[in-house]
Parts: structure tokens; C-alpha cells; sequence
């Protein structure tokens, strides 16, 4: 109980579960917030227990949804009594074309990207504001800034919006947390893997390391601006993309 605690939404796969690692690597007890990867988020839980000897803890709910966010952390609340640190990680991307998408899609993309973000900074905000510290992290996306798609248009907004949620939430917990967000570029995740191997060599070749990032890559960017040695940073976007063209 006396160990900090992480509470990390969409992390069951992909860049979510990469963070859950490294934070147990630090001797972070976790929360893993999941929507339907439930049996990713036990096996995840499995493996952070046995191997880190930490407490980790599964929440299932939608943060889109007002009513689970703030359950999601009175529950998280109980067991702890506090949550140090939040990575805003939970994403939703529907990718065609703008003229094949409906307004409905666009939606849901906002209402999982943007307003889940802004739920989980208000509601653990509002507690770490309370105990005077705390870190939020935003998982954003170089689409947020100069990558964008015309297939992604939903996406891109939702993860600009983010970036703005970010230095908006920096001023409104100021002094106590800090709030910072993380920009990825292409990341190897499992959904990323499945996609035309044609295009993502092509896209590849517009980086200067000529790869993708891992998802250890991100998570040790996070690692860092949650740390100690972050404790002068705030308001910022991290961009790690490997040095995109």
C-alpha cells in the first residue's frame, strides 16, 4: 500500500500494456483499465504480479461513459486511497475516408479520444489536486500536430484536442500535479502489425531511423515524466517518432 500507484486506461494490449510493465518494473502498484480485453487484461494482471511482486488491480468500464469514469476511480480510490500518477491512454481509431465517414463514427472517436481523456484528468485530477501532487500524462499522437491524414480526420482532431486538454488541465491543477502529454509516432502494436505491409514499409521510409517505435519506447517516455527527475516539466508534448521527414 505504500507504493505509488499508476492507473492506466486501455491497457491491456499495445502501448497501455507496455506502460503497465515498465511502471511495475519501478515498483508501481497498477491499475489496468480495459473495456472488452478482458482475458489481455488477466493475463496482463498475472504477469506483473508474478514477476514484479506488485498489487495490480483490473477495472473494467468505458471512459467515455461519465457515470463509470468517476466509479472507475471511486473504486480504484478504495483499494489505494490514492492514485499518483494517470496515463490517459485508452484510443479509439476508425480509419476511411471523410466522405465515407458518418457523423456517428466521428463521434465515437471524439467521445473515447477526447471526452474520456477530459473525464479521467477531471475526476483523479480532482484527487491529486486534493493530496497536492501528482502526474497526468496524455497519450497524443503526431497526428496531432503535423502528420495528418485524410482518413484519419477524426483522429487527428480528437488527439490535437489532447494536446489542449493537456495545457488547459496543467493550469487548471497548478501548483500540485503536472500534466504533460506524449506525441507517438508509428508504434510496432499489435493493430498496427495487421495492417498492408506494402504501406508501412513506405511509411517507414519517412523516418530518419527508417523503423517504427517499440511500445517500451513510449512507455519509457512516460516512465520518465511521471519520475522525480521530471519534476520541472509541465504543459509539455513529447514528441517521439524517431525523427519524422
Amino acid at each position: 500500500m505504500d507504493k505509488r500507484v499508476v492507473l492506466i486506461t486501455g491497457a491491456a494490449k499495445g502501448i497501455g500494456a507496455a506502460i503497465a510493465k515498465k511502471m511495475a518494473s519501478l515498483h508501481y502498484n497498477v491499475v489496468i483499465n480495459y473495456l472488452t480485453s478482458e482475458e489481455s487484461a488477466k493475463k496482463l494482471k498475472e504477469e506483473l504480479e508474478e514477476q514484479y511482486q506488485v498489487q495490480v488491480k483490473l477495472v473494467q468500464g468505458n471512459i467515455a461513459n461519465e457515470e463509470e469514469a468517476s466509479e472507475m476511480v471511486s473504486e480504484v480510490l478504495k483499494e489505494f486511497s490514492h492514485i499518483d500518477c494517470l496515463v490517459n491512454n485508452a484510443s479509439l481509431c476508425q480509419d476511411n475516408y471523410f466522405y465515407e465517414k458518418t457523423g456517428e463514427e466521428f463521434q465515437n472517436v471524439l467521445n473515447t479520444n477526447l471526452v474520456g481523456t477530459f473525464l479521467m484528468c477531471k475526476y483523479v485530477g480532482r484527487e491529486m489536486f486534493k493530496q497536492k501532487s501528482g502526474r497526468i500524462i496524455n497519450i497524443s499522437s503526431t497526428n496531432a500536430l503535423d502528420t495528418n491524414e485524410t482518413y484519419s480526420m477524426d483522429y487527428d482532431a480528437s488527439k490535437a484536442g489532447v494536446i489542449s486538454l493537456t495545457h488547459n488541465f496543467a493550469s487548471a491543477l497548478a501548483p500540485y500535479v503536472l500534466v504533460n502529454a506524449v506525441a507517438p509516432g508509428w508504434v510496432e502494436t499489435e493493430a498496427v502489425q495487421e495492417m498492408n505491409p506494402t504501406y508501412l514499409e513506405e511509411e517507414k521510409k519517412k523516418c530518419i531511423l527508417e523503423r517504427f517505435g517499440k511500445p517500451l519506447e513510449i512507455a519509457n517516455v512516460v516512465a520518465f515524466l511521471a519520475s522525480d527527475e521530471a519534476s520541472y516539466i509541465n504543459s509539455s508534448v513529447i514528441r517521439v517518432d524517431g525523427g519524422l521527414k
